[in-house]
């Protein structure tokens, strides 16, 4: 069986994200998957790297028992908006927090090369926009896709992560985001 977590990156639990990770949750539930899940916003942590890589702070206990959660999937669920083009705060501090030299990559010594310690690992982003997902990738280079994706995700060895653009949400009507609905469910009962 699949293990499956659903890092939840909004805010806020009244959005349509809520929505998207919980009908993702019940068709990746539906197709025999083992589903876990991060909600970023209800975790007790720091989302500062205060002093970068140059001296480690201590975990606090809700980021490790999120690593853990992370250590153990087999795919890994990205639901977040996409703000001023990028992640939520919180989503990237939870980033910088975590995925940190000797637990997701290890920098190899004297080289410009570096292990990839999530290797075996797949994901999918589901991103919300007030923009059409094309027009997001045309006129601003899909930032925060890139980020995800290529500059956390595939630097780690997580592989291959697919994408799902879900938007205009801010003029969408209830017929529209019951369809985003209805495909996101569709996305975990066709988990692969």
């Amino acid at each position: 069986m699949k293990k499956v977590l659903i890092i939840n990156g909004h805010p806020n639990p009244a959005s349509f994200n809520f929505g998207l990770a919980d009908t993702y949750k019940a068709g990746a539930l539906q197709s025999g998957a083992i589903v876990e899940e991060i909600i970023i916003a209800k975790l007790n942590f720091n989302p500062n790297l205060a002093f970068g890589y140059q001296k480690r702070i201590e975990l606090e206990p809700d980021l490790v028992a999120a690593w853990e959660k992370i250590k153990q999937a087999d795919h890994l669920v990205w639901i977040h908006p996409v703000w001023w083009g990028g992640l939520p705060a919180i989503t990237k501090g939870f980033i910088d927090r975590l995925f940190l030299p000797g637990m997701a990559f290890r920098y190899r010594e004297n080289s410009v090369f570096w292990d990839k310690l999530l290797k075996g690992k797949s994901a999918h982003i589901i991103t919300t926009l007030d923009q059409p997902g094309w027009y997001y990738w045309l006129m601003y280079g899909k930032p925060s896709v890139n980020q995800l994706k290529k500059s956390v995700l595939n630097f780690c060895g997580i592989s291959p992560v697919k994408t799902t653009y879900i938007g205009i949400v801010k003029t969408a009507d209830a017929a529209k985001r019951k369809k985003w609905l209805d495909r996101v469910y569709k996305l975990g009962v066709n988990l692969k």
